[in-house]
């Protein structure tokens, strides 16, 4: 069990590491083109939520003795469709996607793939892992404390500067209207 679970935490590392590294070749992609860097100073603050997850994760399974929860199955069923929506999402945005809120003045929002039903469907894809992820070994607390600061920091703060981002210097108002609006 412990060598499956460090398997485990490896893979999904070397996965963001890996997401890092298409984060900053189309970083690079985009500002060439003169695409504009929003929220610089909330950044700092989704780093350190992934980086703090990460680690409660491992101090909480290690602390637990590696304890799989009784739902484990359904969790990690969860957090495989999770990779599967964020693969999907990524290739959907192609150069577009990014970590960081840079956004391309005056190129048409993409539309297609998850954007087609959600306006942000890689939020939902990190609240899925945030929560499945630690219920697969028991890790109540890391579920618990990270849902509820990754629901604050997007809520209040990443996807509010995202959209006026959008709406600012893309067709995004016009893609995506609130249909409370009307």
């Amino acid at each position: 069990m412990i060598l499956l679970c460090t398997m485990a935490f490896i893979l999904l590392i070397v996965q963001r590491l890996g997401e890092m590294l298409i984060a900053k070749r189309n970083e690079r992609w985009m500002k060439d083109r003169g695409g504009i860097e929003f929220g610089k100073n909330q950044y700092i603050y989704i780093v350190m939520l992934h980086v703090a997850f990460l680690l409660a994760l491992a101090i909480e399974t290690v602390l637990r003795s590696f304890t799989l929860s009784w739902f484990w199955t359904v969790m990690l069923t969860v957090f495989l469709i999770a990779q599967l929506l964020r693969v999907w999402t990524i290739r959907s945005l192609g150069r577009y996607w990014n970590t960081k809120i840079i956004v391309l003045p005056d190129a048409d929002v993409v539309a297609k793939g998850p954007y087609r039903y959600i306006r942000h469907p890689n939020y939902i894809i990190v609240a899925l892992e945030i929560v499945s992820l630690p219920l697969i070994f028991s890790s109540y607390l890391t579920a618990i404390v990270f849902t509820i600061l990754n629901a604050v920091l997007l809520l209040k703060f990443r996807i509010p500067a995202e959209e006026k981002a959008l709406t600012e210097v893309t067709n995004y108002a016009d893609v995506f209207t609130d249909p409370k609006s009307n």
